[in-house]
C-alpha cells in the first residue's frame, strides 16, 4: 500500500505516470525519443532549417521585443536561439535531447553566435541554474506537448524567470488545423497525448490569463524558399508581464 501524495509535486509526478511511456515528451526520459526525432539531418522537416519563426522576426523588426537576456524553451537545433542571438540577445537555450542541443552548438560554431545551450528538463534548470530574470521567454512548440497538469509546472517556471515586463512569445498547434482535441480529462482516460494538443485562441487566453496580451494570431504562411519558417497551422501569441 501506497500513501506517498504529500505535495503539489507529488501530485504532478503521480499524473505524469498516468501517461503510457511512450507518450512522454517532456521529462528526462523522452531524451532519447526526440534524439531520434532529431537524428536525421535529411528528413523534410519543416522547423529543421535554420529559419527563426516569422512571427519571432515580425516581433523585433516592429520593436515590440527590445534585445534583452532570453530563454528559448525547447530549442531544438537552436534556429530561433541563434537568430536571437545576432539581433543583440544574450540567449541561454534548453531542450530535451542531446542530439538537437549537439547540432545546435554546431551551428553557432558555425556561425559565431553566442548561445549558451543547456541539456536538460527545463522545469528543473530554471529550479536550479536558469532562474533568470529574463526580458524574453520564447517557446516554439514546447508547450503543446505537456499534459494538462503540467501546465501548471509552465505557468511557474513563467513565474520563477519572467521579468517583470517582460514578454512570452510562443507558437503551438491551433485547434482546427493540427493536434489534438480531445478533452483534457479523456487524455487522462487514454494515457496519450497523439503527437501533441492543440489549443483555441479562448484556451490560450484563459491559461496566459495573468499575463497581457500584446498578439494573438495564426502564424502567417511562408514558402520554402523563404528565410523564415511560416506554418499556418500554429497560433503565435505575445504576453507581457505587468510590472
Amino acid at each position: 500500500m501506497e500513501r506517498n501524495i504529500r505535495t503539489t509535486e507529488d501530485v504532478l509526478r503521480l499524473l505524469d505516470g498516468l501517461f503510457a511511456p511512450d507518450a512522454d515528451r517532456w521529462t528526462d526520459g523522452a531524451a532519447s525519443w526526440w534524439d531520434a526525432f532529431y537524428g536525421d539531418r535529411s528528413r523534410p522537416v519543416p522547423f529543421f532549417p535554420a529559419k527563426p519563426d516569422e512571427n519571432l522576426v515580425v516581433h523585433l523588426d516592429e520593436g515590440l521585443i527590445e534585445p534583452c537576456r532570453a530563454l528559448d524553451l525547447g530549442c531544438g537545433p537552436g534556429r530561433n536561439a541563434l537568430h536571437l542571438a545576432a539581433r543583440g540577445f544574450e540567449v541561454d537555450a534548453v531542450d530535451l535531447s542531446p542530439t538537437a542541443v549537439a547540432w545546435g552548438e554546431e551551428r553557432a560554431r558555425e556561425t559565431g553566435a553566442k548561445v549558451r545551450f543547456h541539456r536538460g528538463d527545463a522545469f528543473e534548470l530554471t529550479r536550479e541554474r536558469l532562474g533568470g530574470p529574463y526580458g524574453l521567454v520564447y517557446d516554439s512548440g514546447c508547450f503543446h506537448h505537456l499534459p494538462p497538469h503540467r501546465r501548471v509546472s509552465y505557468l511557474r517556471l513563467l513565474d520563477r524567470v519572467l521579468a517583470p515586463g517582460g514578454h512570452f512569445a510562443l507558437t503551438c498547434f491551433a485547434a482546427g488545423h493540427m493536434g489534438s482535441e480531445v478533452s483534457d480529462a479523456e487524455l487522462y482516460r487514454d494515457g496519450r497525448l497523439h503527437g501533441g494538443l492543440a489549443y483555441t485562441a479562448e484556451s490560450l487566453r484563459w491559461i496566459f490569463q495573468d499575463l497581457t496580451e500584446v498578439e494573438l494570431r495564426p502564424m502567417r504562411e511562408r514558402g520554402e524558399d523563404a528565410d523564415v519558417l511560416g506554418l499556418p497551422f500554429l497560433w503565435t501569441a505575445l504576453f507581457r508581464r505587468p510590472v
